[in-house]
């Protein structure tokens, strides 16, 4: 039997702090993966944009850096963030310019209690925590459009312009109905209609106009603020969220606390259209405090890299990756730090890759 081989280029931006750690991380977990189904062949290219970049060019990435990486099939990012580049700078310049200018305005949050993780949440189990959250990522709060009037004064105002498209709220909560529906989960739209009186309104509008459109999902629309009680007090409820750019992302982070931490953050910024490469994240952040000392949580990176091959077209793979990991919490041997262990990074992934095995084995 001839078995056809997939080859994908992915491009590795191991970034800062502990990102590339968790990137070598990513890596062994693809080499690992091509071992055990030689039809899948991951060929991987370093680029080196982050903070050392920047103090030596003045920007985080080259001016033809899109371009660079259009060629790739998935994009895989480490970590961004040194005290010597200004957040707002280095996000903007690399993060923000690959999310708006790839047009990947789903980013995708699994929020799911694995099985030997505690939750802070007392007497809830993993049956309570399980639903993803799908954020606007290309447009609301993070647009980046605004300025600032009077700079260093007493009179100083800095104004910072939400943009809400019907275009891009359409797009986003489709996606999210789509994906209950394929799930067979509730689906929650957060908004702030009561407060933001053009936006918050759009978003509600739109919102009312697609539940009719899909009967058979169970929907409802929350104000953010009820959701993040609701989040903590009946997570059960939850199947399928939808958010705007900044709500998505601070319900996401509530969501990695109740699920053990943002060592359990993963993250798709996908482009559903297929026209350019998605990107696949742990979102934990650099983490200067323990880089270089081998002791990050790895399960984000390789719960992320997951996600890429599923993306590429292999959700068993991606399936077989959260088995592994569950599989090493709920041994508790071998445990990072952060979970109350001694292992190292590398100590873990090399437990999970080895608990690893071909879903069609």
């Amino acid at each position: 039997m001839i078995v056809a081989i997939s080859d994908y280029r992915i491009a590795l931006l191991p970034g800062d702090g502990i990102g590339p750690e968790v990137t070598e991380s990513a890596c062994a977990l693809l080499n690992a993966i091509s071992a055990l189904d030689p039809s899948l062949v991951f060929q991987t290219e370093e680029l080196p944009w982050n903070a050392e970049f920047y103090l030596a060019s003045g920007a985080m990435m080259p001016t033809d850096g899109l371009t660079t990486l259009a060629e790739f099939d998935a994009i895989f990012l480490g970590a961004i963030g040194d005290v010597r580049v200004p957040d707002h700078i280095a996000l903007r310049q690399l993060i923000f310019a690959i999310r708006q200018g790839f047009n990947q305005y789903v980013n995708l949050r699994p929020i799911k209690l694995l099985h030997g993780v505690e939750t802070p949440l007392r007497d809830r189990g993993p049956e309570d925590l399980d639903m993803v959250i799908v954020r606007e990522n290309s447009e609301g709060e993070y647009s980046g459009i605004g300025g600032t009037l009077f700079g260093g004064t007493v009179d100083e105002v800095a104004l910072q312009t939400s943009v809400f498209s019907r275009r891009g709220v359409e797009r986003i909560l489709r996606y999210g109905f789509e994906l209950a529906r394929a799930k067979g989960r509730p689906l929650s739209s957060v908004s702030k209609g009561n407060a933001q009186n053009f936006s918050g309104v759009l978003w509600d509008g739109i919102f009312n106009e697609l539940s009719a459109e899909y009967p058979d999902v169970t929907s409802n629309n929350l104000l953010v603020d009820a959701a993040a009680l609701h989040l903590v007090q009946h997570p059960e409820k939850f199947g399928v969220i939808v958010a705007s750019n900044l709500f998505g992302d601070i319900l996401s982070d509530l969501g990695a606390a109740l699920v053990g931490g943002l060592g359990f953050a993963a993250s798709a910024n996908l482009n559903p259209d297929r026209t350019f490469p998605s990107m696949f994240e742990p979102v934990h952040g650099s983490a200067p405090d323990i880089a270089g000392k081998d002791v990050a949580n790895p399960v984000a990176s390789l719960w992320a890299t997951g996600m890429m091959v599923g993306h590429l077209g292999r959700p068993d793979w991606e399936r077989a990756v959260v088995g592994a990991i569950e599989h090493v919490l709920a041994e508790g041997r071998i445990r990072t730090p952060d979970l109350g262990g001694h292992a190292t990074t590398k100590e873990m992934t090399t437990a999970i890759l080895d608990t690893l095995q071909s879903p069609v084995a």
